[in-house]
């Protein structure tokens, strides 16, 4: 139910600055009008018992007690002269008067009735005090909330020989006190619900473009530098605003110029370095049937190629980034053999591991697993993977390839693990490095835009790349394509019956433990 009316009135959720808000400003308005409310039920119930205590006050005040002492020294009762005051006294009709004798009986009452004797208070309390006089607040034998005041008259001697005692009934002015306080208690829950309604369309002029704030630099720190904020204040916040859009335009500016140059160097430099290494290559058969060259020309040749052939792999690094970022990397789809090309990928790549000391172990079901893919760009995402399994392992150690089917919500899934034991990924670094230009071990050759694009070309595929890592132990990188085929029982049945490598299910499986 919160939550509909918060959506109705468009409120910001309690949290954050307006938590902050709430526990602060509200919180403390909250205290003082519960101060106020409290210190004003007080006075308001003071107010009226003062004025009834004052009446009762005047009915029994010492020019009463003067007038009962004259009359007894003239020679009246005190019944006689009790009559006569009762008779003269102005606030009869709001008040109660009992003469009471020195015994403690009531023996003339105001209102005509007979009282019967009863242990009272103020009398007692009266009778003690040096002044003579005592108050009383509480109720009657009868249950009659009262409040009642009483003086000891004495004779000319100063002996005592009886009391006034005036009561008024509180109970029609503790239900007036009521009905006001409620009054007042209404009235500050308006006030309290006005101050925070008024202040919380304030907050939400600011915490809302806050939030409209925040989520456009979030978008702008992924790479969308299209978004902008909508100014709607002429204040601060619309100049935060104003900001950030020259911010993002600058930067989309500045990231356009740079992947321009990016594609434009790239575009120059491929074909300068095509025809440096066609004729490095093209040297070097030369000098292979030519036994008169000598060896520090064939060496240099040799690396004029193999640099060139490096720098042609990282042009082709730059262009492929430059796809991405302009968003103009697409695929030629055709009906594809998943594992046919892991297999041709795995056997090329497998010599230039063992070249440097790493041994590759692999098992790709022979069952094909047909899908709509780009063929050159998933041994491009293979190679890749390979690749950076290699640059990180030191020699000896080994490579783990494992390719099986795999059912995920109902759909049939490709799904190929390759697991290295090299250096392995750092925590704090594992979260980053699908991000571009970001490198986990900089003492490592490379650009850093390589396994960016390779889970670019895995999203356009509409795949899913996973990676687990613990530094000092290893890396294995998960890849689910999804393919059209389906094996049945039969086929899964042979897969089974052929023989497992358990080495390559504890390598793929370790998950860098």
């Amino acid at each position: 139910m919160k939550q509909i009316m918060r959506r109705k009135l468009n409120l910001p959720k309690i949290e954050g600055i307006t938590l902050r808000w709430v526990v602060n400003i509200v919180g403390v308005i909250l205290i003082f009008l519960l101060c106020v409310f409290i210190v004003s039920s007080f006075a308001i119930k003071n107010h009226y018992y003062s004025n009834v205590e004052s009446i009762l006050n005047s009915g029994a005040s010492s020019t009463a007690v003067s007038y009962f002492s004259s009359n007894l020294d003239a020679g009246m009762t005190l019944e006689q002269s009790a009559s006569e005051y009762i008779d003269n006294y102005s606030y009869k009709e709001k008040t109660t008067t009992w003469i009471i004798d020195n015994d403690g009986d009531v023996v003339v009452s105001s209102n005509g009735f007979a009282v019967e004797k009863q242990f009272m208070q103020d009398y007692e309390d009266a009778l003690k005090s040096p002044s003579g006089r005592a108050s009383f607040i509480g109720k009657l034998d009868s249950g009659e909330k009262v409040m009642a005041v009483t003086r000891i008259i004495s004779n000319s001697e100063g002996y005592p020989v009886g009391a006034v005692r005036v009561l008024s009934s509180l109970e029609q002015i503790d239900s007036q006190i009521g009905s006001i306080i409620f009054l007042l208690f209404l009235a500050f829950v308006l006030v309290f619900a006005i101050i925070i309604f008024s202040n919380l369309f304030f907050i939400r002029s600011i915490i809302v473009p806050v939030q409209e704030i925040e989520e456009t630099t979030k978008k702008i720190s992924q790479g969308d530098y299209s978004v902008r904020i909508e100014k709607k204040y002429n204040d601060e916040i619309g100049n935060l605003c104003d900001s950030i859009n020259s911010m993002a335009e600058e930067i989309s500016t500045t990231d356009k110029m740079k992947n321009d140059f990016i594609s434009t160097i790239s575009h120059e430099l491929r074909t300068p370095l095509t025809s440096i290494k066609g004729w490095g290559e093209t040297l070097t058969l030369g000098i292979n049937d030519n036994d008169s060259v000598d060896e520090l020309t064939a060496k240099g040749l040799q690396v004029i190629v193999s640099e060139a052939g490096r720098l042609e792999g990282f042009v082709e690094e730059l262009l492929d980034f430059s796809r991405l970022q302009s968003g103009r990397m697409n695929l030629k789809l055709a009906k594809t053999d998943i594992f046919a090309e892991l297999d041709e990928t795995v056997f090329t790549f497998r010599e230039r591991a063992m070249r440097e000391g790493i041994e590759v172990k692999y098992r790709i079901p022979e069952i094909p697993a047909i899908a709509d893919a780009d063929a050159n760009r998933l041994k491009q995402v293979f190679m890749n993977i390979l690749d950076n399994a290699l640059k990180y392992s030191r020699a000896p150690s080994k490579i783990f390839v494992k390719a099986e089917f795999e059912q995920l919500d109902g759909k049939s899934y490709a799904k190929i693990a390759i697991a290295d034991q090299g250096c392995g990924i750092s925590k704090e670094d594992l979260p980053h490095v699908k991000e571009k230009f970001y490198k986990a071990n900089v003492s490592v050759k490379g650009s850093g835009i390589g396994l960016a694009v390779t889970n670019e070309i895995i999203n356009l595929h509409n795949g899913k790349l996973e990676i687990d890592s613990k530094e000092g132990k290893g890396t294995l990188v998960t890849i689910y394509l999804p393919i059209e085929n389906t094996p049945n029982d039969n086929q899964l049945s042979s897969i089974s019956a052929q023989q497992i490598d358990e080495e390559i299910d504890k390598g793929v499986n370790m998950k860098g433990e």
